[in-house]
């Protein structure tokens, strides 16, 4: 059986789709997995995160460093006083 220039063109095009510049550091997974929330505001403005295999959640702040929610400012649920959010979770095992 010979493989067509076509399907090795196409398979070529959906490996690139998955190229990026590497990892975000060693040891590092990363899984986009888009996802809605809530937060209450309290670090400020919201830019990305994820929730962790460890429940809690991590979130990316202006200077793009991440950090644990220990407060639990970020809900999966709406609650009084928590505005939607939308993120990339962009997840990271730490």
């Amino acid at each position: 059986m010979k493989i067509r220039p076509i399907v090795v063109c196409a398979a070529l095009l959906l490996l690139a789709g998955c190229a990026d510049n590497g990892p975000p550091g060693p040891g590092v997974a990363v899984n986009m997995d888009y996802y809605d929330g809530y937060y209450d505001g309290y670090y400020g403005p919201f830019y990305d995160g994820y929730w962790g295999d460890d429940g809690a959640f991590y979130y990316r702040d202006n200077a793009s460093s991440w950090h644990r929610d220990e407060g639990h400012h970020f809900s999966h649920v709406a609650a009084r006083g928590f505005s939607h959010v939308h993120g990339s979770g962009a997840h990271r095992e730490h």
